[in-house]
């Protein structure tokens, strides 16, 4: 990672931190480790991408509903799926510094090759031939490569015994798969058809990283598209097209993003095509969001495992089927930290004395910014604050706004520039003259005087 790179995150976390958008977990204690905290502000953005995704693909589709399934499932679920069996990294330890390594991730860094498919044994004799020295201390000096489970147990009653071991989700798919037949008897919906869910999910990582990108704990969006297998190639190239519209909605540039099929060798084994919408995030070009093309894996080792019949009956065709399934899936958290790179501005700015000064803003797409309107009085005067709270009362009902009164008027622009506020009203001594205030544009600065009248039904235009 270079310097430009390291200060670029150094930033963004920095910001981060200090407006509110996330927080180290547990910090006063020391923290824990890849744990992270959404702060007032961020909450808000994190809240606007769920509250988007789900309008785009949920509530403005008739072919999708959704469901909250729980994050406990019956342990045979994870048994059925190959969670149990096959969810697993290989792990690799470093005598020297006691780092904890990723084994397929230090082949793939270093020899700039996939690492998929390799056994523990097969990456140990690979890093040992090729002398990949620690990414931590730089020494040669380290363990065989062993299994590690990626899913957290936990127990569920009073004793601790294996039969009472019970998991928490490593996705939020297998809710959608087990209750394909609830949601088609309720609901009457004919292929093809989805599932929807935004969820949280855990996995044991060995090395997360790169600030909220890999955590032990994370949020997903998830469809699961049930389908006629003669119709996947279409509608995989349809679904293809949905996620870039749907990173067109929330503003990430289409030069900040690619998308890589996965080779036949990296292809997971319920899989028959991948792909994966990749974010050039300053760590390096990373994954964002998949596609894949599941076929009838899920399905069939569900009916085959419960005995519960999982076919789909076509009533114009008259013929019954175990349905495909094809799945995109979309991060919250990577989605949050693409919009906060990909929002991340410095320029130069007038300050008003004839000079400049870098200015930092977060463009978000009005449709995500946390805060959509800042009231700001230019002075802590009772007059001009009384008038700017009952603009803020007025405002508030129609958009998630914040006041704010405290330093200077400058200052406070700037505060709101970095949280990525589109307009900010301020109400000067003019105003209780003219009943008219300011409104300046994040991305412009420009000011315009809007009648208090009219504010909410300019604003409703702007956005």
């Amino acid at each position: 990672m270079t310097k430009e790179v390291e200060n670029m995150m150094d930033k963004i976390v920095s910001l981060a931190k200090r407006r509110g958008f996330v927080f180290p977990g547990s910090e006063i204690y020391g923290g824990l480790a890849n744990t992270w905290d959404y702060g007032p502000v961020g909450v808000e953005l994190k809240n606007n991408i769920k509250q988007a995704w789900w309008n785009f693909f949920v509530k403005n589709r008739e072919d999708i509903v959704g469901i909250d399934a729980a994050i406990l499932m019956n342990s045979k679920v994870w048994e059925s799926s190959g969670h149990v069996a096959g969810f697993n990294d290989a792990l690799i330890d470093c005598r020297a510094c006691q780092a904890r390594i990723r084994a397929d991730h230090l082949i793939e860094d270093a020899l700039e090759m996939k690492a998929e498919g390799l056994t523990p044994k097969d990456m140990t004799k690979i890093i040992v031939e090729n002398k990949i020295k620690c990414p931590v201390c730089g020494k040669i000096d380290f363990t065989e490569a062993r299994k590690f489970g990626l899913m957290f147990k936990t127990f569920q009653g009073v004793t601790e015994e294996d039969k009472n071991i019970i998991y928490l989700r490593p996705e939020t798919a297998q809710a959608m798969f087990v209750n394909f037949k609830n949601v088609l008897n309720s609901t009457n919906k004919k292929i093809p058809f989805g599932i929807a869910q935004i969820g949280k999910s855990f996995r044991n990582e060995i090395t997360p990283g790169n600030f909220i990108f890999r955590t032990v704990e994370f949020e997903q969006m998830e469809l699961e598209y049930f389908i006629d297998e003669k119709d996947w190639e279409k509608l995989f190239e349809y679904w293809q097209n949905e996620m870039a519209n749907w990173l067109d909605h929330i503003g990430i540039k289409k030069e900040n993003y690619s998308i890589r099929e996965h080779d036949k060798d990296e292809l997971s084994h319920y899989s028959k095509k991948t792909i994966d919408f990749e974010y050039n995030f300053p760590f390096g070009t990373k994954e964002l969001y998949g596609l894949a093309y599941r076929t009838d894996f899920d399905l069939m080792n569900h009916q085959n495992a419960s005995g519960q019949n999982m076919e789909y009956f076509d009533v114009e065709n008259n013929r019954k089927y175990i349905p495909h399934v094809l799945e995109p899936t979309f991060g919250v958290d990577r989605t949050f930290l693409a919009a906060m790179v990909d929002a991340y501005t410095e320029e130069e700015a007038p300050t008003g004395d004839g000079k400049t000064e870098t200015r930092v803003v977060m463009k978000f797409a009005k449709n995500i910014a946390p805060i959509k309107v800042a009231i700001l009085p230019l002075s802590k005067k009772e007059e001009l604050s009384g008038k700017a709270k009952e603009v803020f009362d007025l405002v508030k009902t129609e958009f998630n706004s914040q006041y704010d009164e405290s330093q200077s008027i400058g200052k406070r622009y700037r505060r709101q520039d970095e949280i990525g506020t589109p307009y900010c009203v301020t109400v000067d001594f003019e105003s209780l003259e003219d009943g008219a205030v300011t409104v300046r544009d994040r991305d412009t600065m420009k000011q315009e005087r809007v009648k208090i009248e009219e504010l909410v039904k300019w604003l409703k235009k702007a956005f």
